[in-house]
C-alpha cells in the first residue's frame, strides 16, 4: 500500500515543485523557454504512453494471438474520444491563446487557464490509477518498479507544466503565493482520478489492457492537441523538437531502467 501511495503522490509533487519556481522567477518566461518546457513534457508523455501503457496492454492480451491489438486499438480510441468530449463540455483557455474553448462562460481568464491544465491532467491520474490497480491486484503483471517509473515520468512532465501555469498566473497580476497555489492545485486532479480509477478498476482486472490503452489514448490526445502546438508557437525554432527528444529518451531510459 505504501508503494501505491508513493506512486499516486509523486506526480502531484512534481507539479508543486515546478510551480514553486514562481518564487525565483522575476519576469515572464520567454518564448524559447516555454517551447523547451512544452517540448520536454510532450516527449515524456509520448514515451510514457508507449512504454508504460500501450506495450504492457499488448503484452497482457498476447493470448489473443493475431488479434492481440484489439484491446489497445479500442482503448486508445476511447481515451481520445473521452478527452475530445471533455474539451467540448468544459470551458478552458490554453496558455498563449486568446480564445476560450468549450461552451461560453463568464469564468475569469485565470480560472479557465487552470481548467485547461486540470482537464489535461485527468488522463495522467487515470494512468497512475490503472497501473497501481494492476500492482495491487497481483494479476496484471505490473511491478512496483514500473509504477514508480511511470509516476516519476509524469512528475517530470508535470514540473514544467507547474512552472508555466504559475508564471502565467503571476503575469496576470496574482501574488507569488497565489500563483504558486494555482500552479500546484492544477495537479491535484491527478491523485483524485488515480484513487477513483483504482477503486473502479479493482473490479475490472480482466479489462486492464483496455484501461491501460485508454489512458495512453487520452495522453496522446493531450500531446497532439496541446503540447505540440505550444512547442511550435511563433517563429521557427528547433528547441521544442530537441527538448521533445530529450524528454522522450529520458522517459525511455527511466521506464526500461526501472521496469
Amino acid at each position: 500500500m505504501t508503494e501505491t501511495i508513493l506512486g499516486i503522490i509523486l506526480p502531484f509533487l512534481g507539479t508543486a515543485a515546478g510551480a514553486a519556481f514562481v518564487f525565483f522567477i522575476k519576469k515572464e518566461l520567454n518564448t524559447s523557454i516555454q517551447r523547451a518546457l512544452h517540448g520536454f513534457a510532450a516527449g515524456v508523455m509520448t514515451a510514457a504512453a508507449i512504454w508504460s501503457l500501450i506495450i504492457p496492454a499488448l503484452e497482457q492480451s498476447a493470448d489473443m494471438g493475431k488479434l492481440s491489438f484489439i484491446p489497445a486499438f479500442i482503448g486508445i480510441w476511447l481515451g481520445i474520444l473521452f478527452l475530445l468530449a471533455l474539451d467540448h463540455i468544459i470551458p478552458h483557455l490554453h496558455s498563449g491563446a486568446n480564445t476560450e474553448e468549450g461552451p461560453k462562460s463568464n469564468l475569469a481568464r485565470t480560472t479557465m487557464m487552470v481548467l485547461a491544465v486540470t482537464l489535461h491532467n485527468i488522463p495522467e491520474g487515470i494512468a497512475i490509477g490503472v497501473v497501481s490497480a494492476g500492482l495491487l491486484s497481483g494479476s496484471a503483471h505490473v511491478s512496483f518498479e514500473s509504477v514508480i517509473a511511470l509516476s516519476l515520468g509524469i512528475a517530470l512532465h508535470n514540473a514544467p507544466e507547474g512552472t508555466i501555469i504559475s508564471v502565467l498566473m503571476r503575469a496576470e497580476g496574482k501574488s507569488k503565493l497565489k500563483s504558486f497555489l494555482y500552479g500546484a492545485l492544477s495537479g491535484a486532479v491527478e491523485p483524485v482520478f488515480a484513487v477513483l480509477t483504482i477503486a473502479a478498476s479493482s473490479l475490472m482486472v480482466p479489462a486492464m489492457p483496455y484501461l491501460l490503452s485508454f489512458a495512453a489514448g487520452a495522453m496522446i490526445y493531450v500531446v497532439v492537441e496541446e503540447l505540440i502546438p505550444d512547442m511550435s508557437q511563433g517563429e521557427h525554432s528547433n528547441i521544442g523538437v530537441i527538448m521533445f527528444a530529450v524528454g522522450f529518451t529520458a522517459m525511455l531510459a527511466l521506464d526500461v531502467g526501472l521496469g
